[in-house]
């Protein structure tokens, strides 16, 4: 529960929260991956609903920008989630790593104007 509350708070940042939670559950709980991620994504939604209705209730949100990206990003969760299905665990966990590595290295080495 603490470790939800923690990751939350950062999700309310910006901060992926989401991620931070994958790494506790795989890592300390060792939860299978796949397990980890329909968790995941069940954390992900109310947190996200609740973000996007602070953000449009403070008029953040462009949404001539957020439709186009909304229906191509759950085209894609779609079709990634029955790749992931099929895929084996090792393989799966490798990606992620490294999508936390690229990521990582991203915010660390990124200079936004």
């Amino acid at each position: 529960m603490a470790a939800a509350l923690i990751c939350g708070f950062f999700s309310g940042l910006g901060i992926g929260g989401g991620s931070l939670l994958m790494v506790w559950m795989t890592a300390v709980l060792a939860i299978e991956q796949r397990t980890a991620q329909g968790i995941n994504l069940l954390f992900y939604l109310p947190t996200a609903a609740i973000a996007l209705a602070f953000h449009a209730k403070n008029g953040l949100v462009d949404w001539r920008s957020a439709l186009p990206a909304l229906v191509c990003g759950c085209v894609l969760a779609a079709v990634s989630a029955l790749v992931c299905v099929h895929l084996e665990l090792s393989i799966l966990r490798k990606l992620f790593g490294a999508f936390l590595l690229v990521l990582g290295l991203r915010e660390l080495f990124y200079r936004r104007r």
